[in-house]
């Protein structure tokens, strides 16, 4: 039998939710458990309780809500995502994944749909370390001993706990968990023992869906990255004394090479994505030439091979030019995760039965469910973002569309459980 959830009640949802943290704009900023996010957190915890689910948290805060089951020796779904925002942010990022979460046990009670596993809906700590960096800070330490290591030394849990707010330094993540009411439980975290899968719903984030004229994205995987800090070292001098053939220009020197990289990048693979989104100039004095400019260069592609190939162009960067001479440091990198092949089948068999227009599609942004992946069955299921528009206020999905993700979620979850 095939179910649609309720397009009324995720309207009620989304409308309920977006004035938690509302920036008059049509957007939000709602840091992980500031008071915007504990009156989200409120909410999601509120309606959950009235429909019978039971609530547990876990040391880093995460929040469950599971609706039990007709056979208690079975390990529990999982789906959910995270009700933190970056500043100025839209309505759906994340919280998307939290409110379809509720609306599939909204469901499952209204239309008293029998269920033999323990169905739980969650909210993640801290996805966008907007507040206190790393972002997934909580699914990095939960999921932290099946990490790669080059990732899992980023999330040790001490150091999370340590992590200071990057708008006042005197406040740690540990001082806001032990403050929210919702530090809980170690023994209550996502583990393999308890839980059998762990499926995402979430706004694409970019403008495929829509410009293919498509309802749902069945998602493969999330895009292997790597980050680099490039530094170019150049002299110091007066602005208005220093001839131009004398100088030694950092800043200059920085624009060669992102030309250089933008030059050689464009000949690699058309779906190879690259962005230059943090400049540092020093000493950024309008009368001083700069001497030293380091920016970061973040590129992501499905084939560990072009990545190479990126990593390759990197490491040739010129040693000196214009004067200056050039640096680079590794900041971050991650191989593509592939998600859980039979939950992929799950949803496009659902998606199939529901005759929702739909194509597979990877995702380039990192969530959650890359790291839950290394540890359970985790897949993800994308709806369209309108003009291909997120972390910032026009950020919108209509409730159509995002009640047709829930639609295909709920019966993808259904479909595992009949397993």
């Amino acid at each position: 039998m095939i179910y649609k959830s309720d397009e009324k009640r995720m309207q009620d949802k989304i409308d309920t939710i977006s004035e938690y943290g509302a920036t008059g704009n049509g957007g939000i900023t709602r840091y992980s458990l500031s008071e915007a996010d504990l009156l989200a957190r409120g909410e999601f915890v509120k309606r959950m309780k009235a429909i019978g689910a039971e609530i547990k948290t876990d040391d880093m805060g995460n929040i469950y809500a599971t609706l039990k089951g007709s056979d208690p020796t079975l390990p529990a779904i999982a789906t959910g995502s995270h009700s933190d925002s970056v500043k100025n942010g839209g309505n759906y990022d994340g919280i998307l994944g939290v409110m379809a979460a509720m609306e599939v046990l909204d469901t499952i009670v209204a239309e008293n749909i029998p269920h033999k596993h323990d169905i739980t809906a969650m909210i993640w700590t801290n996805e966008e370390g907007s507040l206190y960096p790393p972002a997934m800070m909580s699914s990095g330490v939960v999921m932290n001993e099946y990490l790669p290591e080059e990732i899992a030394k980023n999330f040790r849990h001490e150091n999370m706990l340590n992590s200071k707010s990057v708008i006042d330094p005197s406040k740690t993540f540990k001082e806001a968990l032990e403050a929210s009411g919702y530090k809980g439980d170690v023994k209550n975290r996502l583990n393999p023992k308890d839980y059998k899968a762990m499926f995402e719903l979430h706004i694409e984030q970019g403008p495929i869906l829509e410009a293919e004229n498509k309802d749902i994205g069945v998602v493969n995987c999330v895009l292997g990255m790597i980050n680099y800090r490039i530094k170019i070292y150049g002299v110091s001098d007066h602005a208005g004394t220093t001839p131009m053939k004398y100088r030694h220009d950092a800043l200059y020197g920085a624009a060669k090479v992102l030309q250089y990289l933008h030059d050689e990048l464009d000949k690699l693979d058309e779906n190879l994505v690259y962005t230059t989104g943090e400049i540092l100039c020093h000493p950024n004095v309008h009368t001083v030439i700069p001497d030293y400019v380091e920016f970061s260069i973040d590129s992501r592609h499905e084939d560990p091979k072009v990545i190479e190939q990126v990593v390759k162009v990197i490491e040739n960067i010129p040693k000196e030019i214009v004067g200056c001479t050039t640096g680079y440091d590794v900041a971050w990198t991650r191989d593509t995760v592939y998600f859980d092949e039979t939950l992929i089948e799950y949803v496009q068999d659902s998606v199939n039965e529901l005759g929702y227009s739909n194509q597979r599609i990877n995702s380039g942004a990192g969530h959650d469910a890359q790291f839950v992946s290394y540890m359970i069955p985790t897949t993800m299921i994308f709806v369209p973002s309108k003009d291909g528009h997120s972390h910032c206020e026009p950020e919108y999905t209509s409730t159509k569309q995002c009640t047709q993700g829930v639609s295909v979620l709920l019966n993808a979850i259904l479909k595992c459980d009949a397993e």
